[in-house]
């Protein structure tokens, strides 16, 4: 059966008004890793945002193989078919990541390597932490890789220098007016994006 204009109309509403589903991505695997409580630091403000629904995609827990095969194992199959379902219903991505010898982990790495379509035509926006540099020269490579990708990445990123020092034990920043500040103004570019790349693709298909 045909919609008629109206239908059609209010359907395209209901999808540009629906929340923008995002994968959070906890990109460090390490032992004693401080991943954890940037992401929850992160999550905290995420979930508040009216227009934000996020889902987190921990490369610790994904556990993916190193070596990569087209006909892989069924346990790996079902981890596999497991994140690239959850990559592939996002709208948009957050990836959070330390800086490991001037650069990005390595499970983050295989993590995107083992997909591609799941990533395309959809903003990614990064918080990072480090020691000086808090993470910046790890951003700045993922950006050349998600472009490959085809994925828009997002100006504004958050950054947390000397991160240890700027959390207490409860993980909650000691003095969070700034970093409130620039998240705040990242999860609404990411919504922007995330919605106008959504709606474009109602229209036509990328890449069609």
């Amino acid at each position: 059966m045909d919609l008629t204009h109206a239908e059609t109309t209010a359907a395209t509403t209901d999808t540009a008004d629906a929340p923008l589903k995002v994968a959070v991505i906890l990109a460090s695997n390490r032992e004693g890793r401080f991943a954890p409580v940037v992401a929850r630091w992160f999550l905290s403000h995420a979930d508040e945002h009216p227009d934000v629904v996020t889902d987190l995609v921990d490369v610790a827990e994904a556990d993916l193989p190193t070596v990569h095969s087209y006909r892989p194992e069924p346990g790996v199959r079902d981890r596999l078919a497991d994140v690239a379902g959850r990559l592939a219903s996002a709208d948009a991505f957050v990836v959070v990541t330390p800086e490991y010898n001037h650069s990005y982990p390595a499970p983050l790495k295989n993590l995107i390597d083992w997909h591609r379509a799941e990533w395309q035509a959809k903003p990614v926006a990064f918080v990072s932490y480090g020691g000086v540099s808090g993470g910046l020269r790890a951003v700045e490579h993922l950006r050349q890789v998600f472009a490959e990708l085809h994925a828009v990445s997002i100006r504004d990123s958050v950054s947390f220098h000397n991160a240890g020092a700027l959390f207490d034990d409860e993980g909650n920043h000691r003095d969070p007016a700034d970093a409130d500040a620039a998240v705040k103004s990242q999860l609404d570019q990411l919504v922007w994006w995330g919605r106008a790349l959504r709606d474009a693709k109602e229209v036509r298909p990328y890449g069609s």
